[in-house]
């Protein structure tokens, strides 16, 4: 559900103590932790509301707690999460999720409720938003198809950007100055460690109000084993902008936000030592992102929310012959050296809120989706369009029951889309202290442009869409169970269990071709698949001092059991997380610590050699955060920290290397070691 004007007015309570600066706000959420089942959420909501009341079970990361991360980007706040998993191609800089045991495609990431464009099945846009602009991300888990249509099958990750208050006049001034060590490397003013800086402005007059940012990122790149000049971790350059220009009036509200983006990774070849010639690439991103979003309360019982985005992604690459002994540079020619791929999308979404009677909302919808591709990698120039009505009702037959049944239609112009996608969520409050969730949701996926229509042949790959891709679809049930000590104690403590389970049909993946040279790679639709697993999640407020300690435990299918029935059904991984803040209220200071244990992944696959299954696994591995925050000034605080506190760089990996473009064989990389961070935060409002 996108974010509408008037969520501005129904979000001012929940944010404004994280408007009265880092150290202060901090303070003020421990206050309000132990009410915090009242925080308002929005992501598949018909109106802003409760934590509590919500039918879905969410997450909510706020800005407060975002801040305390020292995050330079979306990952570096998610990656804490219990569920979530991300893998990086350090060549190519592209960066992938999982959630709840699926990744890729299978997460639907959006901005503010729009579904943000991506050049194929990794997730880009997540190292692409700037971090200094998010108010809150929520996460939904399970399938969400109903709601949000295609790829919402592990569940939906909502970016929310900050909005103005609904103030007659204020004007809020902030700005951002991090530098960091990747690693061992660092140097002041140098492409040498991480320099962050970001300026933002808000400003609010009566019925209008304008925003607008600018953001330079600067990673220099980290090495530890790769010949001169290669990099591990590959350098690169971010500038990201933008604003938004928002009316509001008595009922009515609308906004447009553009949000720009260039980014430039750069990828050197080992220089070789008899030749003194090596081979640069360099990849540059454009990303613009439109978006206008209506909000209108037509009477007491009626609202209408309507969206409208357009997204133009274009990311080059350019490939350079250099001799170091004559220090020249001359272009290189090959297959997709000089390639531009252009994904543009347009989107749609209109809803309807009708709130007949305190027991009855319904919300009918209409969307469309229009998604276009092109370069020398995409066969010709697909364009794949998706046309949904839905609707849902939310019936509440007692105070303490809520449930909420829901269907979409779609069609698309390109590949058979299940017809009728249907789902139910339901709540039932079993006393003040005790809440149940129980649902099922059908979901679906739609094959990507790249799995459709990519095709790219050089040295090393031979990989070759597949147009006849079916799309997915799933069954996914869930149950969770909600308990928070509703008293006056000092000590307040809320506790949360769930439990899920998925099956799949027509699992898009990949297929090997073992008989071509090189080996061909292409999409196919494998029978089923399956995800099953639980999550306990604990947190805990005493004064100054909240606590949150989780657990959860993910199994993913083992295709191979149904050749082999021997084998065991489901391979299972654990995590461990934990989040640790104390708010010294004298000193106006403030420290975090944020831990997690990923367990080991262990898969099962095939040796190409001798066509024998084994069992491999990426092994497990401890990450930890540790930050401090301290007002120095009434307008300035000063912000410093430990990352990646255990030093991990790769992970081992016991998979067998076939010597595939797309192998798994050999260490993962996950870090680059202990990396340490200072910063100042500086912070000037008046209304």
């Amino acid at each position: 559900m996108h974010i509408y004007g008037g969520v501005w007015r129904a979000l001012t309570v929940s944010v404004a103590a994280l408007t009265t600066g880092i150290v202060n706000a901090s303070a003020q959420n421990h206050k309000d932790s132990a009410s915090h089942l009242q925080e308002v959420v929005v992501t598949g909501q018909y109106i802003p509301q409760s934590l509590r009341n919500s039918v879905y079970k969410v997450r909510v990361i706020n800005q407060q707690r975002i801040q305390m991360r020292g995050a330079t980007d979306i990952a570096g706040v998610l990656n804490n999460e219990l569920g979530v998993r991300f893998s990086t191609d350090y060549t190519l800089g592209e960066t992938d999720i999982s959630l709840m045991g699926l990744g890729g495609q299978r997460v639907k990431i959006l901005l503010d409720g729009i579904p943000l464009v991506d050049r194929d099945a990794a997730r880009q846009s997540l190292s692409q938003i700037d971090i200094n602009s998010v108010e809150r991300i929520e996460i939904v888990e399970g399938p969400m198809s109903v709601v949000y249509g295609t790829d919402a099958m592990a569940g939906v990750i909502n970016i929310i950007t900050r909005k103005n208050k609904a103030l007659k006049q204020s004007l809020l001034v902030t700005a951002r100055v991090q530098e960091e060590t990747m690693g061992n490397t660092y140097a002041p003013f140098t492409d040498k460690g991480i320099h962050n800086e970001n300026v933002s402005v808000n400003w609010q007059r009566g019925k209008w109000n304008v925003s607008g940012y600018v953001t330079r990122n600067d990673i220099g790149g980290w090495n530890d084993s790769l010949p001169y000049p290669s990099k591990v971790s590959k350098p690169k350059k971010q500038w990201m902008g933008g604003g938004s220009f928002g009316y509001q009036h008595k009922g009515f509200s609308a906004w447009y936000r553009l949000d720009y983006l260039h980014e430039e990774l750069f990828s050197a070849g080992a220089m070789s030592e008899s030749s003194y010639i090596g081979f640069d690439q360099y990849y540059i991103t454009h990303r613009y992102t439109h978006q206008l979003q209506t909000d209108w309360q037509l009477n007491p019982q009626l609202k209408l929310n309507t969206s409208l985005s357009y997204q133009n992604y274009q990311r080059n690459t350019a490939s350079y012959s250099i001799d170091y002994r004559a220090q020249t540079k001359t272009v290189a020619e090959g297959d997709g050296y000089w390639d531009i791929s252009r994904f543009k999308a347009w989107f749609f979404r209109s809803t309807a809120q009708w709130f007949i009677s305190d027991k009855v909302s319904v919300q009918p919808g209409i969307e469309f989706k229009n998604d276009k591709g092109d370069g020398q990698r995409i066969n010709g120039h697909p364009s794949i369009t998706d046309y949904s009505v839905f609707a849902s009702a939310e019936i509440k037959p007692a105070a303490a029951l809520t449930i909420r049944p829901g269907v979409r239609l779609s069609k698309n112009s390109v590949y058979d889309a299940p017809p009728v996608i249907p789902s139910i969520n339901t709540r039932l409050a079993l006393s003040e202290q005790l809440d149940v969730r129980l649902s099922y949701a059908k979901g679906f996926r739609a094959p990507a442009l790249r799995e459709l229509y990519f095709l790219f042949n050089d040295a090393s790959h031979n990989i070759i869409g597949n147009p006849d891709l079916k799309a997915e679809y799933s069954n996914s049930f869930m149950g969770s169970v909600n308990w928070h000590n509703k008293t006056s104690a000092p000590i307040q403590f809320n506790s949360a269990l769930s439990v899920f389970y998925n099956t799949y049909k027509d699992f898009i993946d990949y297929a090997y071709d073992y008989s071509t040279s090189p080996v061909s790679t292409t999409y196919i639709n494998v029978s089923k698949y399956k995800t099953t697993g639980g999550t306990l999640e604990n947190t805990i407020t005493w004064k100054q001092l909240t606590a949150t300690a989780g657990f959860s435990y993910i199994g993913r299918y083992n295709q191979y059991k149904e050749n082999d029935q021997s084998l065991p059904e489901f391979t299972w991984t654990p995590e461990v997380n934990s989040n640790i803040s104390y708010s010294f209220t004298k000193l106006k200071a403030q420290l975090g610590i944020f831990y997690k244990y990923t367990g080991a992944l262990p898969t099962y696959a095939i040796n190409s050699n001798n066509g024998e299954i084994y069992l491999s696994k990426i092994y497990a591995y401890h990450w930890a955060d540790v930050t401090a925050t301290k007002q120095i000034f009434k307008y300035l605080s000063l912000q410093a920290g430990i990352k990646n506190l255990f030093g991990v760089k790769r992970v081992a990996n016991s998979s067998l290397d076939v010597g595939q473009a797309h192998s798994t064989g050999g260490p993962v990389l996950t870090g680059f070691g202990r990396s340490y961070f200072a910063g100042l935060n500086f912070r000037f409002s008046k209304n």
